[in-house]
């Protein structure tokens, strides 16, 4: 009797359409070699044959890479748009604090505003000695 391997994480199975591919990889490649091969066919008048061949890579490149990179199971862009958010959106240290809302009750909100008007009169007679 033949034996057939079942994978424990079925998420992670992708149903593939053609020559192997996801769709996704499909569009994409497809979309690479329509601005690709034009772009080689133009080039190489001008500036020959492996020049030309070097720019179709360079500006097919970018479709490659959004059909093949895929992290945690998010595809590229998923993965830059959390990196930007992360380190450029968000706040990078949050500290905890918190709001004591029984101050006002303990006395402790007073002492901290008779404490600053203290301070204040303080700097304020130094001012005036140096002054």
């Amino acid at each position: 009797m033949s034996y057939v391997n079942v994978p424990n994480d079925l998420s992670k199975i992708k149903t593939k359409i053609a020559f192997n591919l996801t769709k996704r990889q499909l569009v994409c490649f497809g979309s690479a070699a329509a601005v690709g091969i034009p772009s080689y066919l133009l080039a190489r008048g001008s500036i020959g044959n492996t020049g030309a061949m070097f720019a179709m890579l360079v500006i097919m490149l970018p479709a490659f890479l959004l059909a093949m990179y895929e992290k945690d199971g998010l595809p590229f862009e998923k993965v830059v748009k959390n990196i930007i958010r992360a380190r450029f959106t968000r706040p990078g240290i949050r500290p905890y604090q918190t709001e004591n809302i029984y101050a006002p009750f303990t006395g402790r909100g007073a002492v901290r505003k008779e404490d600053a008007i203290a301070d204040n009169k303080t700097k304020k007679r130094a001012k005036s000695r140096k002054g």
